[in-house]
């Protein structure tokens, strides 16, 4: 026991030393023996903005292959508004500047050719043998040369032009021609150089361009309006017109399903949903997954040379909105079977069962009346009268909006349509409510439907058969006016804002609601038909982005 105490220094220290060389040991096999290491670092490079919508799939598709513990970092270099040399210069020195103070990343994945075309150029400098995955590529010869890089691999961007004509082909056989919408960014010039390509595999197809580069949003909305019903209309890309004005993918697909009269097919995920029909889509999201597995796979330990001169294929699917293909009275067994479809209705009976219950039963009445008529001759003449009416019901539901009952956009197609014939003179009217987003977003959205059916109900208590009104399109109303005698129409105009004098009683709150008018008179501004919306529209928006709350005639706009 002395002997004990006397040392009990050197035995605290033998043990100590013991333990530490047990831990390290320990640690050191689990090394040896593959458990889990560092997470890895991953780097995400856009050519774009988070606000671009094929970003945000490409993001998700990342999102749902990095594992949790691995880190992805985000880099917005924002080419659809900033492409200079000295925009991608100040984006190189920031870049430079943030990685010299975070750890290496371990992976670099690429969204779209801009990131390619920057991370081949500063490569040495960057991103010095770190493993680079590109998604999103148009250009193939890029990614070919860019592929035998041992560092390099990815996914090809692929647009299906032949896949969407052919596929328009099917369901519209009469179409003599096809329209594709692009502009002069790179990936419309791409797409120009593909598109025109095919043109002699298809010599019965006019092949033509509305490039948004060349035009001013009148002029855009103009070309939009002259493309035929029948017409294959291809929406590509529209990021920035003449002016230097830039679009959103959702609002060029706003624009371009307002104002043309043919289905709008699309090649690039995004906007299903928002009016186009869909068509044979690159899936940003699976291109996004593809490139994230490929990282994880080389965070855990694949060689980066397995990957060498290996182009991934472009992975490409078909989406469809049914509601668009019933729209435009297109068949729909001619849907792919292997196909993304949206709004699907799974029976005629499941889609109106409410409605067709009802008239199940009338109708059994009604045969049981076919029955005794067969005795009875006057009885035969009554059921006639009531198919009559019931057949006029089906007409009118038809034709009418759902929300507030009045007269529908088939209503005013079909109302033009017997204008056309007759050549009488009438000014068309578009009536747009003032901040109607703001009803929506402070009010919610049944505020703003109570709004819509009070406007629809004042503009029926002033209508007459020369007054006719219908719902539009979301907020949008038009009005008919025929002529009586004033080739003004003043006191047309001033009975349509007079709708919006008398406040709103939304759910127990008054409010002030205001509306921009515009109008355009046949044959006065032009004796077009497809031009009065344009023109009305037009004029619309001259109110809307100046006083509000008023009405301005087209011709007044053009004397400016």
């Amino acid at each position: 026991m002395a002997f004990l105490f006397k040392y009990k220094k050197l035995l605290f220290f033998v043990f100590l030393t013991g333990i530490l060389f047990y831990n390290k040991c320990t640690l050191h096999g689990q090394e040896k023996d593959g458990s889990p290491q560092k997470p890895g670092r991953v780097l995400f490079i856009s050519s774009y903005s988070y606000a671009w919508d094929t970003v945000q799939f490409q993001i998700k598709g990342i999102k749902n292959k990095i594992e949790p513990e691995v880190t992805v970092d985000y880099e917005f270099m924002d080419t659809k508004r900033f492409s200079s040399d000295d925009d991608i210069n100040e984006f190189y020195n920031g870049l430079k500047h943030r990685m010299s103070r975070l750890e290496p990343y371990d992976v670099v994945i690429l969204g779209d050719d801009a990131a390619l075309d920057f991370a081949i150029k500063y490569q040495k400098e960057l991103f010095d043998k770190v493993p680079l995955i590109y998604e999103g590529v148009n250009d193939g010869e890029l990614a070919e040369k860019a592929s035998k890089d041992p560092y390099i691999t990815g996914v090809i961007e692929k647009l299906s032009i032949k896949e969407n004509i052919d596929f328009a082909c099917k369901l519209m056989p009469g179409a003599k021609d096809v329209v594709m919408v692009l502009d002069d960014s790179v990936t419309g010039k791409v797409v120009h150089r593909s598109f025109h390509s095919y043109e002699s595999q298809y010599p019965g197809l006019d092949f033509s361009e509305i490039n948004v580069s060349e035009l001013d949003f009148p002029q855009i909305k103009e070309e939009l309006s002259k493309v035929k019903k029948n017409s294959i209309l291809i929406f590509a890309v529209m990021t920035e017109d003449k002016t230097g004005r830039q679009y959103t993918n959702p609002e060029a697909i706003k624009i371009i399903c307002r104002y043309s009269k043919a289905p709008v097919f699309r090649m690039v995920e995004g906007g299903l949903g928002d009016g186009i029909l869909g068509g044979n889509f690159v899936s940003m999201e699976l291109s996004g997954e593809i490139a994230a597995q490929v990282a994880m796979d080389i965070l855990n330990g694949k060689p980066v040379s397995s990957f060498n001169n290996t182009v991934i294929e472009s992975p490409n699917i078909f989406c469809v909105d049914e509601n668009v293909m019933r729209e435009h009275g297109l068949d729909l067994s001619l849907i792919p079977h292997n196909a993304e479809v949206i709004n699907h209705k799974k029976t005629f009976w499941d889609e109106y069962k409410r409605v067709l219950k009802p008239s199940i039963t009338v109708m059994s009445v009604l045969a049981l009346f076919i029955i005794l008529a067969l005795w009875d001759g006057r009885k035969y003449k009554k059921l006639s009268e009531e198919l009559a009416i019931e057949k006029d019901k089906l007409e009118n539901a038809y034709h009418h909006d759902i929300l507030t009952g009045i007269n529908n956009r088939t209503g005013f197609n079909k109302d033009m349509e017997n204008l056309e014939k007759l050549k009488a003179p009438f000014a068309l009217m578009m009536v747009d409510i003032d901040n109607f987003k703001y009803i929506n977003d402070t009010y919610g959205h049944s505020a703003g439907d109570e709004a819509l059916r009070q406007i629809a109900m004042r503009l029926t208590e002033v209508s007459d058969e020369d007054f006719i009104p219908y719902r539009f399109a979301g907020d949008e109303f038009i009005v008919i006016a025929k002529c009586r005698g004033n080739p003004l129409y003043e006191e047309e105009a001033k009975r349509c804002i007079s709708i919006f004098s008398e406040t709103f009683d939304l759910s127990g709150i008054k409010h002030n609601i205001h509306g921009s008018i515009g109008i355009a008179r046949y044959p006065e501004d032009t004796e077009d038909f497809n031009l009065l919306v344009v023109y009305a529209d037009h004029a619309m928006y001259e109110v809307k982005n100046n006083s509000k709350n008023s009405y301005k005639f087209y011709k007044d706009i053009c004397q400016k």
